[in-house]
């Protein structure tokens, strides 16, 4: 694909005594392909012909050690193959990454592994960490990333603190940014976390995402998941990998929308039945419930207030799918953000 768009490709190999047989194989794989090798041991005058014809694109692949890892922009090159890629460590593999994708076209990077049954908890979780920070500008989460992995020494480490393990890296700091804010006296407000309570099962199954590891990184990722066009992203992507959603996983899609939905609005709590929407707003984000009244009675809904700052919205009458009542709910709570943004 990327020799059919006129671009180059970087095969990474970092093992010098395997790379010329590796290159060899990769002739007869692909004998159209114009193949070349770089590596450190070469002299200099060699590396530095090597490095200037593919820079004037003489070399359609260039197989190589972790010599290119840092100093070169190629716009044309844009596809990377790092071979056994759970050998190089968090950093290094982030770091060849950045050298593809530094012109106008869409780049790709593919991490092949020797096999898969036999990766160290920790070379899975590297790949893991990988695959979900793949935005411009993950930087700081790769280290953080990778500070987990690897454990972040006697500072914060166990010999001197002691429950970093215990409660992880990221809740660390948050703990650690509400003790700062809390001595220096400043009001800290609570993110709001809605509870969203519908009768259906909603969770990745493990047919579907057979990797422990990988499901909780989806959970993760999805738990962080603050907006519509994230959640449709995250969908695709989620077909692209492991193919079309099955319906738990697209129910658990739909509730992750409701709550997104209630943050927007100001709900701390949604209850969803066939034929009733109840919604309990937080007095301490929503500081006039009138206008909840006000946007519910221009939808034109039929509604009874139970409770203070507490709603029963009348949905259709004897249904016995849920899906259309998800849908009207999707409406009522957009309505109502709407309405709260004006």
């Amino acid at each position: 694909k990327e020799l059919e768009r006129g671009g180059q490709v970087f095969f990474v190999h970092n093992n010098i005594k395997s790379i010329f047989k590796k290159s060899e194989k990769l002739k007869e794989l692909v004998p159209e392909a114009r193949i070349d090798v770089a590596h450190g041991r070469l002299s200099e005058s060699v590396l530095e012909e090597v490095m200037l014809k593919f820079i004037r694109k003489s070399i359609d692949v260039l197989v190589c050690t972790t010599i290119v890892e840092s100093g070169l922009d190629i716009p044309s090159a844009n596809t990377m193959i790092i071979n056994n890629a759970e050998r190089f460590g968090l950093s290094q593999i982030y770091q060849l990454r950045g050298r593809i994708g530094r012109g106008d076209d869409q780049a790709y990077a593919y991490l092949f592994v020797s096999d898969e049954s036999r990766l160290t908890r920790d070379a899975a979780k590297r790949l893991a960490a990988l695959m979900e920070h793949r935005d411009l500008g993950s930087g700081f989460q790769i280290a953080m990333k990778d500070l987990q992995i690897r454990g972040s020494g006697s500072a914060l480490g166990a010999s001197q603190s002691g429950h970093i393990a215990s409660v992880g890296y990221d809740m660390f700091l948050k703990l650690l940014d509400s003790a700062i804010r809390d001595m220096k006296g400043d009001e800290v407000e609570e993110p709001l976390e809605p509870e969203i309570n519908i009768a259906m099962s909603a969770y990745i199954p493990d047919e579907y995402v057979s990797s422990v590891e990988q499901r909780l990184t989806v959970y993760r990722r999805l738990s962080k998941v603050n907006s519509l066009s994230g959640i449709s992203g995250m969908k695709q992507e989620l077909i692209d990998r492991f193919g079309k959603l099955p319906r738990e996983a697209e129910n658990m899609l739909l509730k992750i929308m409701l709550r997104v939905l209630a943050i927007k609005s100001g709900v701390e709590r949604l209850d969803l039945s066939f034929n009733q929407l109840t919604l309990a707003f937080s007095a301490k984000h929503i500081s006039d419930f009138g206008r909840v009244e006000s946007v519910l009675n221009k939808q034109g809904l039929e509604y009874t207030l139970p409770r203070k700052n507490t709603v029963n919205i009348l949905l259709g009458k004897k249904r016995k799918n849920i899906a259309k009542s998800l849908v009207e709910s999707k409406q009522i709570l957009s309505e109502l953000a709407r309405g709260f943004s004006e």
